[in-house]
């Protein structure tokens, strides 16, 4: 794996793409007034998404190791 921000974004790509998309689902959810229950799980899959890209990219730039406990 290249180890240049080029390169961690191409690796990356797939999980910035699914965590743009529940971004996205999250608030379409807000703007056609979806259940609270409804928009509070879209938002924590939003979150936990984006969470995910930073951690890859922390790992790719070996700042931290992948797994947590």
């Amino acid at each position: 794996m290249k180890r240049t921000i080029e390169g961690m974004i191409e690796a990356g790509e797939p999980l910035i793409r699914e965590a743009i998309e529940s971004l996205r689902a999250y608030h379409n959810a807000q703007d056609a007034g979806g259940s609270v229950e409804e928009i509070e799980r879209l938002r924590l899959i939003a979150e936990s998404s984006f969470q995910a890209v930073t951690d890859y990219q922390l790992y790719a730039l070996g700042h931290q190791p992948l797994s947590r406990h």
